[in-house]
C-alpha cells in the first residue's frame, strides 16, 4: 500500500512539474509567426533573428522563446530582439514652497503634483514605473457655494444663516488670504404632485398667514465672490418657500451648482459645496411620480441664474452626481441636521472627498461645521485616474507621513496631511498586448478635489526594431512571396511554409507527402509532425521544454537514457535521442565521472592503491579491502583492539570512553544480540571480523566488526559480558570489614575520651573536699597507740 502511495505521489509530481513548465513558458505556446506577435505575448519573450538558427522540422514559432531558453539553443544576445519601455517627463514644474503672507499667486502659478505631463512607452507585459509627488500648498485659495435649502422647516435657519459671509470670511482668513463664497437655493420641482392639490398653492404654499415665495427647483442668488458684505445683503432678502412631500429636489440643484460653472464663477483651486438641509432627497426615478421620465442629462441648464428644465428632466442618480462632482473637482460637505446623519453618511460613502456635519436646529453652528470638515477633507489626498485603454493597467503604492506605505486600493490615498506636508505615490502601469493600430492614447491622474493633474500620453511597442529593416517581396521567400524580416519570412496573404513556398490550396497533396517519408515508409513526419508544402513541420509537445526536429521529426530531446532520473544525469543535453556529456562526463547517460577526486584516499593515492578508479567510485582490487576508497579491512590484524573501548562504552556504559562515547563512537551501527549463537558469521558477502575483548574487572565480552555492501559499519554485540565467579564479592565484603573497623575505632576513641573526661572530674572533686575538710586537734580517749616502749632492765644507760 505504502508501495503505491509513493508511486501515485510521484506521478503526481511529475505531472505538476509539467503542467508549472508548459505554463510558465508562455512564449511558445503564443505560436507567434513574427516578431512583433512574439513580443507582445509577454516581458519574458524575445525573438531570435539568426537566420541558421531553427533545425530542421522547427516551426518559424520556434524563434520565440525565453531568453535564457533562446540562449541555451545556441541564438547569441546580440541576435535576440528583447524591446523595452521608456518614458519621459515632459513637464516638471517644482511643487511651490509658499508660505502664508507671501507674495500673493494666482491659482495657475501654485503648483501641488509633480511632475505634470509624461510620455510612456509600454512594452507587453513590462510596468513602467512613475513617482508622483504632492505637497500642500500654504495659503491656497478656496472658492465656497453655499446651497441652502428653503422649505418651510429652514425658516429659523435662515436666519442665521442671513451674517454667514462676514463671519465666515473672517474665519476662512485663518487658513487663507484667498477666499471668495457664493449662495444658491433650493426647494422642489415645479410640478403638482410635489407642490400640492391646488394650483391657488403655487403663489404662497404655506399655511396660515405666512409670507412665502413661490415654490422653486434651484436658484444661484448670488455667484462667488470675495464681498462678504454682499453676501449677506441678498441672503437677507430671500423668502423661504414650502412643499408637500419631505424629501426635496437637492440633486437637481447639486447637479447644476456642478456643471454651471461659469454661471457659479468657480476658479482652478480648491472648490467647496455646502449642502444646507434638515430633510432627505428626491433622485433618479422619483420625478415618475410627477410624469417626468427623460433622465438628467448632466447638462447646465440656467436662465436668469433659475434652473429651467426642473419640469422636463427627472432627478440624478447618485453615480451621475459622483461623476459630475469628480470631473469639476468639487468637494461636498453636508451640514444636516441630527434626525438626517445616517443617511448622508452612507451618501458620504458613495461620493468621494465628501463629508457630513451634523447642523444644529437652527444653524447657529455652520462656520465650526465648515472650518472642521474643510481641515478634514484637506488632510487626505487620494488620486484617481481617468479611464484606461484596453490592456492597460495601473497599480499604486503611496508613501505617507512618518514613513506609513499603503499598497492596493489604499496605495492611492494618504490621511492626516498637513499645510507643508509632502507625500509620493509610486504607480506601475502595464499593458498586456497591442492596442488596435498601435495607436497613442492618453490618461490623467488627479488628486480628487483639486484642480490639477498629471498628464500621461501612452504609446505602445508593437514591432520589433528589425521590423524596419525588412525587405518586402525578398526572393528569399520564395520568389518574393513574402517579406523577409528579423531572420524568416512573413508570408503574403494566401502564401504559407517556412519560405512561402506553398499556396494555401496546396498545402497538401499527394506528390508532396512523399517528401515527408523517411526511407520511402508509411509514416508521415514519423508521426511527429505535419506534412506542409513537402516539408515536414514537428508538432509541439504539451511540455514546451520538450520538442521533435530533424527532416521528418524524427529525432527529439526527450527520449535519451537516464540516470538518477534525469535526463543524461543530469550532465549532459539530449540531441537526437543521444546524450552529448558535458565535460569530465561519459556513457549513454553521462552519468560516468571522468573526475577521479573523489576517488583519492587519504594518502593521496587513487583508491588506496588498491583499487581500480571507474566513474569517480572505486572499485577495490583487494578482496581484504573495501570502502568508498580501499582504506577500510576489517579483518587487518588490530581492527578489535581499535574499536573495543568503543564498544565497551556503548554497549556497557564503562571504560575509558564512557565520559565522551557520544562525541567519539558514533561512526558505527550497534546491533546487540542474546548470546554469541547469534553473532553474525563470515559467510557474507562482505568481510567480518569476529573479536574477544576483557575490561578492567577481567570480564570478557564478545562482538563483530563489519562494513557492509553500503559502506556502513556494522558492530554486532552479546549484550551480557561473562565475568568470573566470586571475586564481584571480595571488594563488596572489603568494604563492609573496613567500614565495620572503622566504627570500632571510632566507638572505642570516643568511650577513652569519655573516661578521661570522667576521671578528670572526678579528681577535680576529691581535689575541693580535700581543701575544705577542717581536722579536730584533740585526742580520742579511746586511742591507743600501736607502739609499746620496752625497756631492756640490764640497760644501764651505757
Amino acid at each position: 500500500m505504502d508501495l503505491k502511495l509513493l508511486f501515485i505521489s510521484a506521478l503526481l509530481g511529475i505531472i505538476s512539474c509539467s503542467r508549472a513548465q508548459q505554463e510558465g513558458n508562455e512564449c511558445i505556446k503564443a505560436n507567434a509567426l513574427s516578431c512583433g506577435e512574439c513580443i507582445q505575448v509577454g516581458a519574458k519573450c524575445g525573438w531570435c533573428t539568426d537566420a541558421e538558427f531553427l533545425k530542421q522540422g522547427e516551426p518559424t514559432s520556434a524563434r520565440c522563446d525565453e531568453l535564457e531558453s533562446l540562449k541555451k539553443r545556441g541564438c547569441t544576445e546580440a541576435k535576440i530582439e528583447n524591446p523595452h519601455g521608456s518614458q519621459r517627463i515632459l513637464k516638471n514644474t517644482p511643487v511651490t514652497n509658499r508660505k502664508k503672507g507671501a507674495e500673493k499667486l494666482k491659482p495657475e502659478d501654485i503648483t501641488q503634483i509633480q511632475p505634470q505631463k509624461l510620455s510612456l512607452q509600454l512594452r507587453s507585459g513590462e510596468p513602467q514605473n512613475i513617482k508622483l509627488k504632492f505637497k500642500r500648498a500654504e495659503d491656497y485659495p478656496i472658492d465656497l457655494y453655499y446651497l441652502m435649502d428653503l422649505s418651510y422647516s429652514m425658516k429659523d435657519d435662515l436666519e442665521n444663516v442671513k451674517n454667514l459671509g462676514t463671519s465666515l470670511m473672517k474665519e476662512m482668513s485663518k487658513i487663507t488670504s484667498d477666499f471668495r463664497i457664493g449662495f444658491g437655493s433650493f426647494v422642489e420641482k415645479t410640478v403638482m404632485p410635489y407642490i400640492s392639490t391646488t394650483p391657488a398653492k403655487l403663489l404662497n404654499p404655506c399655511t396660515g398667514d405666512q409670507n412665502c415665495t413661490s415654490p422653486f427647483s434651484y436658484k444661484n442668488v448670488l455667484k462667488l465672490t470675495s464681498n462678504g458684505q454682499r453676501f449677506n445683503s441678498l441672503v437677507g432678502q430671500q423668502q423661504i418657500s414650502g412643499n408637500l412631500d419631505s424629501p426635496e429636489g437637492g440633486f437637481d440643484a447639486i447637479m447644476q451648482v456642478a456643471v454651471c460653472g461659469e454661471h457659479i464663477g468657480w476658479r482652478n483651486v480648491t472648490r467647496l459645496l455646502v449642502f444646507s438641509t434638515d430633510a432627505g432627497f428626491h433622485f433618479a426615478g422619483d420625478g415618475k411620480l410627477g410624469g417626468i421620465v427623460l433622465p438628467n442629462d448632466g447638462r447646465c441648464h440656467l436662465e436668469n441664474d433659475m434652473y429651467t428644465m426642473s419640469h422636463y428632466y427627472d432627478y440624478p442618480s447618485i453615480a451621475h452626481l459622483v461623476q459630475k462632482l469628480s470631473e469639476n473637482n468639487i468637494q461636498t460637505i453636508f451640514a444636516v441636521t441630527e434626525e438626517f446623519q445616517p443617511v448622508y453618511k452612507e451618501l458620504k460613502n458613495l461620493i468621494p472627498k465628501s463629508a457630513v456635519g451634523t447642523l444644529s436646529a437652527n444653524s447657529s453652528n455652520v462656520i465650526n461645521l465648515i472650518v472642521d470638515a474643510y481641515n478634514s477633507l484637506s488632510s487626505e489626498v487620494i488620486l484617481e485616474n481617468s479611464k484606461l485603454p484596453e490592456g492597460v493597467t495601473i497599480t499604486y503604492q503611496s508613501r505617507c507621513k512618518n514613513g506609513v506605505v499603503n499598497e492596493g486600493e489604499n496605495g492611492r490615498k494618504c490621511s492626516n496631511i498637513s499645510i507643508g506636508d509632502e507625500v509620493s505615490f509610486n504607480i506601475n502601469i502595464t499593458a498586456q498586448g497591442c492596442p488596435k493600430q498601435g495607436k497613442t492614447e492618453t490618461i490623467k491622474i488627479k488628486p480628487l478635489g483639486f484642480t490639477e493633474e498629471v498628464e500621461i500620453t501612452l504609446s505602445f511597442i508593437c514591432e520589433c526594431e528589425c521590423h524596419k529593416h525588412a525587405m518586402k517581396n525578398s526572393p528569399l521567400c520564395h520568389n518574393g512571396n513574402g517579406s523577409f524580416e528579423c531572420g524568416a519570412c512573413r508570408c503574403n496573404k494566401g502564401r504559407v511554409g517556412r519560405q512561402c513556398e506553398c499556396r494555401k490550396d496546396e498545402v497538401s497533396t499527394e506528390d508532396l507527402d512523399k517528401n515527408c517519408r523517411k526511407d520511402n515508409g508509411t509514416d508521415i513526419c514519423s508521426n511527429n509532425g505535419e506534412c506542409v508544402c513537402g516539408t515536414c513541420e514537428c508538432k509541439k509537445r504539451e511540455n514546451p521544454e520538450e520538442r521533435y526536429s530533424g527532416k521528418y521529426c524524427e529525432c527529439d530531446n526527450f527520449n535519451c537514457d537516464r540516470s538518477n532520473n534525469k535526463l543524461c544525469g543530469g550532465h549532459g543535453r539530449c540531441e537526437c535521442r543521444v546524450c552529448v556529456c558535458d565535460a569530465n562526463y561519459t556513457g549513454s547517460a553521462c552519468d560516468c565521472s571522468l573526475d577521479t577526486s573523489t576517488c583519492l584516499a587519504s594518502n593521496k593515492q587513487i583508491c588506496n592503491g588498491r583499487g581500480i578508479c571507474e566513474c569517480g567510485t572505486c572499485r577495490c582490487t583487494d578482496p581484504k579491502f573495501q570502502g568508498p576508497t580501499c582504506e577500510i579491512c576489517p579483518t587487518c590484524p588490530g581492527v578489535c583492539t581499535e574499536h573495543k573501548e568503543c564498544v565497551q562504552c556503548r554497549a556497557f556504559g564503562t571504560g575509558e570512553k564512557k565520559d565522551t562515547c557520544k562525541r567519539d563512537c558514533s561512526y558505527f551501527n550497534l546491533i546487540e544480540v542474546e548470546d554469541r549463537d547469534k553473532l553474525p558469521q563470515p559467510v557474507q558477502a562482505f568481510p567480518l571480523m569476529h573479536c574477544k575483548e576483557r575490561d578492567a574487572r577481567d570480564c570478557w565480552f564478545y562482538y563483530t566488526y563489519a562494513v557492509n555492501n553500503n559502506t556502513e559499519k556494522e558492530v554486532h554485540v552479546v549484550k551480557t559480558m561473562e565475568c568470573p565467579p566470586g571475586p564481584d564479592i571480595i571488594p563488596i565484603v572489603a568494604g563492609v570489614v573496613a567500614g565495620i573497623v572503622l566504627i570500632g575505632l571510632a566507638l572505642l576513641l570516643i568511650w577513652k575520651l569519655l573516661m578521661i573526661i570522667h576521671d578528670r572530674r572526678e579528681f577535680a572533686k576529691f581535689e575541693k573536699e580535700k581543701m575544705n575538710a577542717k581536722w579536730d586537734t584533740g585526742e580520742n580517749p579511746i586511742y591507743k597507740s600501736a607502739v609499746t616502749t620496752v625497756i631492756n632492765p640490764k640497760y644501764e644507760g651505757k
